[in-house]
């Protein structure tokens, strides 16, 4: 895999606010769905990596930027970038893409958690094998 990742959503009525633009956010629901199918796509299945090391990953943080509104049935284009890839955390840029058009941008972190305790725990070697590759450049 390359170090970006993209996927495609559309825009349905329930995600739109009452001036028919993309309510703010929904843009975070929108990078969860591209972060979970990024992992997917990498081999990574969340449900096995909690049942199997007792594991989760968390959102300790976002930072979101609006540069444009998407609007009712508009195809965007999700990209998921690794910036950074510590031992119990990952770092991403995602931006949400209308064509050539960048409506909004983000920085994401996520920690490797203890399912019971959710303390910080290091991300498991079988998944920063799956995962390393695509932060090559960090």
């Amino acid at each position: 895999m390359t170090n970006n990742f993209s996927w495609r959503v559309r825009v349905y009525y329930e995600d739109t606010d009452a001036g028919g633009v993309v309510f703010y956010a929904n843009y975070l629901k929108f990078f969860e769905r591209a972060r979970s199918e990024w992992l997917r796509a990498a081999g990574v299945q969340q449900q096995e990596l909690m049942q199997t090391d007792a594991v989760m990953f968390v959102v300790t943080g976002a930072a979101v930027d609006y540069h444009a509104p998407a609007q009712l049935d508009d195809e965007l284009m999700l990209t998921v970038t690794v910036e950074k890839l510590g031992r119990a955390s990952v770092q991403f840029m995602q931006q949400a893409w209308r064509g050539e058009q960048l409506l909004t941008s983000g920085k994401i972190k996520a920690a490797c958690v203890d399912v019971k305790s959710f303390r910080p725990r290091p991300i498991p070697r079988s998944v920063l094998l799956k995962i390393a590759p695509q932060a090559e450049h960090t």
